[in-house]
């Protein structure tokens, strides 16, 4: 099963605030806000949506094809997803713009305040997919996820007009999208994700009930974060998957992009969905407890442990026929 992961590509500001951003509001000064935040660390890691989840299917033997677009300061950071399984040979490089940048600040109770500038990302909706789709012998599925509006957009057209079967990802770009375009975006899709939140947010836009989106789309796949995942289908009885243990959240960047990760990899592995879930669980797991999002690491036989503890042996043996990954010697980032 070939897929193409489309979304954003950016390297990771992640900078932490040793207090709480709540103590620093006065509820009365809300409307003229000017604040400071003294961070005790920042770290510098490569990102964006599409790449976090490309390497995540990565880790467990599934290669993708990343889809987006990016400055001219990207060659090592595609040496470092080349060698972690990822083709990026449909990366376009931008002649005027730096790859985008994400800067994220993180609260001792995990809340997050974030900026992202897009840079070249603005370019991605020059990309057309046909020519993507020809270089590999074509796609099975297209995942859209965040990333310059316009391009999500063409995207999604383009996968309706091509027949090529598409996951709508809208995720934070929700919030920068009308009505009209959350319901081009989302319509058609195969599968469409989002996090609680987002799932009311995608109906209160699109002006379609619950009902009436799982009329337009395959399967609904909505994120609980600890509480687990939802996953909803029209005319049968939706599963919910509760949400692998973690020891500590370390650093919730990238969370969602691997449980997606786990999720359409187990996908490609033909297996059921709540399989998928479970796998995503586990390697969201795995980032949660790490700084990054692309900084995790694990041999087969830990996945495998961990996947049994949580959901019981008859999983674990399922997915064991697939996972290819092998013990791995500490890593470098770029």
């Amino acid at each position: 099963m070939r897929i193409a992961v489309t979304g954003s590509i950016a390297t990771d500001h992640l900078m932490t605030f040793p207090g709480r951003f709540t103590d620093q509001l006065i509820p009365d000064q809300l409307q003229q806000i000017s604040l400071s935040f003294l961070v005790d660390e920042l770290v510098v890691r490569p990102g964006g949506v599409a790449p976090n989840i490309c390497f995540g299917m990565g880790s467990l033997g599934k290669k993708s094809i990343l889809v987006g677009a990016v400055g001219d300061d990207f060659a090592d950071y595609r040496s470092w997803l080349e060698r972690h399984n990822v083709d990026t040979q449909s990366v376009h490089v931008s002649e005027l713009h730096h790859t985008a940048r994400f800067l994220c600040t993180t609260d001792q109770d995990q809340n997050q305040i974030a900026t992202f500038y897009a840079g070249a990302m603005s370019e991605a909706r020059s990309i057309e997919l046909g020519p993507v789709a020809e270089r590999v012998g074509g796609l099975d599925l297209v995942l859209i996820s965040p990333n310059d509006p316009e391009a999500m957009l063409r995207h999604t057209d383009e996968c309706r007009q091509r027949g090529i079967p598409f996951a709508a990802d809208p995720s934070q770009q929700l919030a920068r999208m009308d009505g009209t375009d959350v319901r081009r975006l989302v319509d058609g899709a195969a599968y469409l994700f989002t996090n609680e939140y987002e799932k009311a947010l995608c109906e209160e836009k699109t002006g379609w009930s619950e009902s009436e989106i799982l009329d337009r789309v395959g399967v609904r796949v909505t994120t609980l974060g600890s509480k687990g995942v939802a996953i909803d289908r029209k005319g049968e009885e939706g599963v919910h998957v509760p949400a692998t243990p973690v020891s500590a959240v370390v650093d919730p960047t990238g969370g969602g992009d691997a449980f997606r990760a786990g999720f359409l990899t187990a996908l490609a592995w033909d297996l059921p969905l709540d399989r998928a879930a479970q796998v995503g669980h586990v390697l969201a797991a795995y980032v949660l407890e790490t700084n990054g999002p692309q900084e995790y690491e694990f041999t087969k036989q830990q996945f495998l442990d961990r996947l049994t503890a949580s959901y019981g042996d008859k999983a674990a043996n399922e997915v064991a026929q697939h996972l290819l990954i092998g013990s791995r010697e500490r890593r470098s980032s770029p």
